[in-house]
């Protein structure tokens, strides 16, 4: 099994600009020493560009683009893209919680979150961070986080919110959650706290690119019972990782068998949950029953 326990992941750029660089070289039959002897720069450094262990710059890139020979205009801006939007991503909108944000690597999960093209997530005891209302997760913050001074707690409050920023851009990934009906019957703040939380998904339903099932107590025990996941997929070539959060530690399996126990494990929870619409009626119920 591949786990990776200190999770501070390359951004997906770099991983997909590394494999591009390697094919081009090897397209070009040329060795890293031979590559190394033409653009002068250690093979060393070379190989850990093409892992993705380490950055580059346009400059490197466009004498690894000569030497390949690399002459398309749009061939190499498409890669050139990828240099500067690695670069970019060195100074993301969280790097100012980063006192919050650093206990369990939750940097690198929204490095991950915020590049994705899909997510499927499976939560058996909260509402999912991207889904939650301000005071919902102030309240979960609130008592998860007893660690946290108040205004630490309040800025944690702040980069969960705005993550769910990137629900609704262009660019917005697809969601695909199955909740647990023990997430939604604990109370969470209060009645009314839970009334708006739960209203809040109803809404969510409706969103295009979300899909959210319930997986209610009538399925008894099933294997999600392990715990919460999120799968990440990212654009081609860069591979499919899970992602797995506890108290002390995040872990990123990035193994495709892993992977596709996972996959398997979600085909199973939401072959099991309410569909959709059912899923929209069942919570239109409980906001009767809070009533």
């Amino acid at each position: 099994m591949t786990w990776k326990k200190s999770v501070k992941p390359k951004s997906v750029y770099r991983r997909q600009l590394a494999v591009r660089l390697r094919e081009l070289r090897e397209d070009s039959e040329l060795t890293l020493a031979e590559v190394s002897d033409r653009v002068e720069v250690s093979a060393g450094s070379l190989s850990r560009i093409e892992t993705g262990d380490r950055g580059t710059t346009p400059v490197l890139v466009k004498a690894l683009l000569d030497c390949y020979g690399v002459n398309d205009p749009a061939a190499r801006e498409d890669i050139l893209d990828l240099v500067r939007a690695d670069q970019a991503q060195k100074r993301p909108w969280w790097k100012k919680y980063a006192a919050v944000v650093n206990t369990t690597q939750y940097g690198g999960y929204l490095a991950l979150e915020s590049s994705a093209v899909s997510l499927r997530s499976y939560e058996p005891l909260l509402v999912p961070g991207l889904l939650q209302t301000e005071d919902y997760a102030r309240a979960i913050i609130t008592e998860m986080r007893s660690d946290l001074a108040a205004r630490q707690a309040e800025a944690l409050v702040k980069v969960r919110l705005r993550r769910q920023e990137v629900l609704n851009g262009e660019a917005a990934p697809k969601l695909w959650v199955v909740i647990d009906e023990a997430a939604i019957c604990r109370n969470v703040g209060s009645a009314e706290v839970m009334q708006q939380q739960i209203e809040h998904l109803i809404r969510v339903c409706e969103h295009p690119r979300i899909t959210l099932q319930f997986l209610t107590f009538e399925q008894g025990a099933h294997a999600g019972l392990y715990g919460s996941f999120v799968l990440m997929d990212f654009p081609n070539p860069t591979p499919e990782v899970v992602w797995v959060e506890n108290l002390t530690n995040s872990v990123c399996f990035e193994d495709p068998k892993d992977v596709d126990r996972y996959v398997d494990l979600f085909d199973h929870l939401r072959a099991r949950a309410l569909g959709p619409s059912d899923t929209q009626r069942r919570f239109r119920e409980l906001i009767k029953e809070l009533e």
